[in-house]
């Protein structure tokens, strides 16, 4: 590996358990699924068109357009709401296959603050939060190595942090609404040269990976126009329970965990009352100290407790508190991935050995899909060396997903045949 690359990989340092979310006005809890009361995609505002900015990366920067768009989607009840995107076209010509193709990019987790959204992050890539935290746009590596193949890409914010509400973290619905809604709202975009056949790939890797592969579910049901070619999934939160699971106790999680449940308080208002009767003070702080933060986890190590049975008054972990009540349990059910099929072809990149994501949950995943009759490719990549901590297995697993995926794109965008090894999953 180029001493440049070891560069990036050294600043990706405890940045990738990050989260969000945070309290807001009581949403109405719909039916399941829910009723959509506006059609999302819808360009509210576009600003910065005639921008230029360039990309950094370890070849070179890249040319692109940038344009922060401002556009409709859906809540996880189903009411309306605005979501900001960022909109990269690239100077280099597409010379691949077919028409030019759209990326919409899910990001993966950086905070619950404005000041470290995908939009703001783009800008600055890598962001200092005293006393110890340093934020890292890791998605900037994969952005560079698709805008230098001559593909535009929308990376979503997951929510317009212009208006009351946060971004509820590892909230299926939500999420792929707004990955989806952003590729609607570019291919409606005047002079991007895109148009509404124009081929779509759906990118994300941990809690992007998560979105991406509820927009994979959903898309057939909600945005069925779509001229979706495939959709990468890499490094799967499964559901934020198992997040939960696997994070609890490790270093630097407790900002991760507090945005998840701020998240769930915020958009299932029947779980405020649970988790104020079962969270002691430790626990309460925790979850109002972290929001509207950003930060890669490194500060809190060495003054919050990681262990999340010191959070709660009954002295249980919260895995057990979720398990032992019905609000809770329903909420975060909620979120699992798994309950429908998606219809285009899909890849699963998922490191066997992975902390944080865990292997058996993704190939769970996967054999539901299949089970649905969906192309699925799981890649489990056994490569990536067990590591645990603020650089852990599932950070490196960036890496090795990111370059192979990038001929697998290419092949779905040539027509060629999806490769699928359900009958004999690894």
């Amino acid at each position: 590996m180029k001493s440049g690359k070891r560069a990036w990989i050294a600043a990706l340092t405890g940045t990738l358990v990050v989260v969000a979310a945070g309290v807001v006005a009581t949403p109405t809890v719909g039916a399941q699924p829910p009723q959509l009361k506006v059609a999302g995609g819808d360009i509210v505002r576009a600003d910065g068109s005639a921008t230029a900015v360039t990309i950094p990366g370890p070849g070179g920067p890249i040319p692109a357009r940038s344009t922060r768009l401002v556009y409709t989607s859906n809540d996880t009840h189903g009411a309306p709401k605005t979501v900001v995107g960022t909109y990269l076209e690239p100077t280099q010509p597409w010379t691949g296959p077919g028409p030019r193709p759209l990326v919409a990019y899910a990001g993966g987790a950086q905070g619950q603050s404005a000041d470290c959204s995908p939009s703001a992050m783009l800008g600055q890539v890598i962001r200092y939060q005293p006393p110890a935290d340093v934020v890292f746009e890791y998605d900037i590596i994969a952005i560079y190595q698709i805008l230098a193949s001559g593909m535009p890409v929308v990376m979503t914010d997951y929510h317009d942090f212009g208006v009351p509400g946060v971004h509820d973290f590892l909230n299926r619905r939500t999420q792929a609404y707004a990955v989806l809604d952003s590729a609607r709202a570019t291919l409606r975009l005047p002079g991007s040269g895109l148009g509404p056949d124009s081929p779509v790939i759906i990118y994300g890797y941990s809690q992007g990976g998560m979105a991406s592969a509820a927009a994979g579910e959903l898309q057939a049901e909600y945005a069925p126009e779509l001229n979706v070619r495939g959709v990468h999934v890499g490094g799967p939160v499964v559901g934020p329970q198992d997040f939960i699971v696997r994070s609890d106790g490790n270093p630097g999680v407790a900002p991760a965990i507090a945005w998840v449940l701020n998240g769930i308080a915020a958009d299932y208002p029947d779980t405020r009352p649970v988790l104020d009767a079962e969270l002691n003070d430790t626990g309460k702080a925790i979850l109002h100290d972290s929001i509207g933060t950003c930060g890669g986890g490194l500060s809190e190590t060495f003054v919050q407790p990681q262990d999340t049975a010191r959070w709660t008054t009954s002295g249980r972990p919260l895995t057990a508190v979720i398990d032992g009540s019905p609000e809770l349990k329903k909420a975060f059910d909620e979120q699992r991935l798994g309950g429908s099929a998606p219809a285009a072809p899909v890849r699963v990149y998922s490191a066997r050995y992975d902390d944080k994501a865990a292997y058996p949950a993704a190939r769970d995943l996967v054999a539901r899909w299949c089970g649905g009759g969906a192309a699925v490719l799981l890649d489990a990549d056994d490569t990536v060396p067990a590591m645990s901590g603020v650089l852990g297995t599932h950070d490196l697993g960036f890496f090795p997903s990111l370059t192979s995926s990038q001929p697998w794109m290419v092949d779905r965008l040539a027509g060629v045949p999806a490769p699928v090894n359900c009958a004999a999953l690894p």
